[in-house]
């Protein structure tokens, strides 16, 4: 039977950034991951927005609080010292309405509790960072927000794993457990911690070793449309003020390395797990499956019923363009005529209550660690994240 040190199921940002720290703490100890896919990333990682955040959305008391401003430089390193286009181009916080500046004022309380670095800017100081942005009388700055092409930052990290001696098996899906062993396709491996970075299938696996019991997983599909070639670009980000009841940050505009820009995402309740749009990824267990949870979710959670009462105008392109026209002029439905890829989060709500989870969720199980919640920043979070869960992993060592 084969054996490993440690087995990370996943080949996401979080699965192989806590395999690549484990190996650089370890130079002697043998590391497996398991992908199910042909390559890794290919679903949320893959498929994020590349927003690297600089940590300001975040109660102070949280992991996303704590993980992010460090993950945001981290990230920042690592695109520097490999080679990987980013752009540090800030983020503007614009007021739709008067009612926005309250929650102007919260986010700037956060950010100063966090240590991260953000500007109140007036109106006309808006005009000169981006002249096409609006805001109602005032907006924040946050000059330390950058973006990244999410694949072309997992390619370079998954090259940089296989430097490290790390054995990545795509085309290996995880198929259930055997005391110390997990099984796949090709047999049996023991190890002696398993970490479950499994993404939207993560509390299945996590299942298997008695965790994950109060949670259930709901996916939300996030779509966005991009620019064409040649369309007027912008200076920096632009996003709305949040609702801080909800983890999603609302449909905003994000500058790409390329210079196009990207409108998105919508945030809709999956069918099920990789849906993607029309039929593909087609489960139906998993279908059924969503339809007796968000039932649930539909009596129990306001935010979430508004969300899906309003799930129909976001198929479409022309309203995409029409929400972001809220926060910045001139632009065109005909400029945006293309889909981007749609992303897929795995998002944790607690059973009893119908309450969608807003932090970083870790369960210990026998012998192993599980990642239940890890939505967005987790890209951002992901290289200091994957120290703390390695931290964990000698612990269970």
């Amino acid at each position: 039977m084969e054996t490993t040190d440690l087995l990370v199921i996943g080949g996401g940002v979080v699965g192989l950034t806590a395999a690549l720290a484990f190996r650089r703490r370890h130079r002697g100890q043998r590391v497996v991951v398991l992908e199910k896919e042909p390559r890794v990333g290919l679903h949320a990682s893959g498929r994020s927005s590349g927003v690297l955040h600089a940590g300001f959305y975040y109660s102070a008391d949280s992991l996303k609080a704590r993980y992010s401003v460090a993950g945001c430089r981290a990230w920042k390193d690592f695109c520097g010292a490999h080679g990987v286009a980013i752009q540090r181009c800030g983020k503007l916080v614009v007021a739709r309405s008067p009612r926005d500046h309250a929650g102007l004022d919260e986010l700037q309380r956060r950010a100063e509790r966090n240590g991260v670095r953000i500007e109140r800017v007036s109106g006309a100081e808006v005009q000169q960072i981006e002249p096409r942005a609006r805001t109602v009388e005032r907006a924040l700055f946050s000059p330390d927000t950058a973006t990244v092409d999410p694949r072309a930052v997992m390619a370079k990290l998954a090259e940089v794993c296989v430097q490290e001696g790390i054995v990545l098996r795509t085309g290996a899906p995880y198929l259930g457990r055997a005391g110390r062993a997990v099984i796949v396709p090709s047999g049996s491996i023991e190890a002696g911690v398993v970490l479950n970075a499994a993404g939207l299938y993560a509390d299945r696996v996590a299942a298997g070793w008695g965790c994950g019991a109060r949670w259930r997983l709901v996916p939300f599909r996030g779509t966005y449309v991009v620019g064409r070639a040649g369309a007027p670009s912008l200076s920096c980000c632009v996003y709305p003020v949040p609702d801080l009841e909800m983890p999603f940050l609302g449909i905003h505009l994000t500058p790409t390395p390329s210079g196009g820009i990207k409108i998105g995402p919508t945030a809709v309740p999956g069918r099920w797990r990789q849906d993607y749009g029309g039929l593909g990824g087609l489960r139906l267990g998993e279908l059924a499956e969503q339809l007796r949870v968000q039932a649930g979710l539909w009596t129990r959670n306001a935010g979430v019923r508004r969300l899906a009462m309003t799930a129909a105008p976001k198929l479409s392109r022309r309203w995409l363009v029409r929400a972001a026209s809220r926060l910045v002029s001139g632009l065109r439905a005909s400029d945006f005529r293309a889909w981007g890829r749609p992303g897929v989060r795995a998002q944790l709500v607690e059973a009893g209550t119908g309450r969608l989870v807003q932090d970083f969720v870790v369960e210990v199980g026998p012998g192993s660690l599980h990642v239940l919640n890890a939505v967005s920043p987790a890209f951002t979070c992901a290289l200091p994240f994957a120290e703390s869960l390695v931290d964990r992993v000698e612990v269970l060592a």
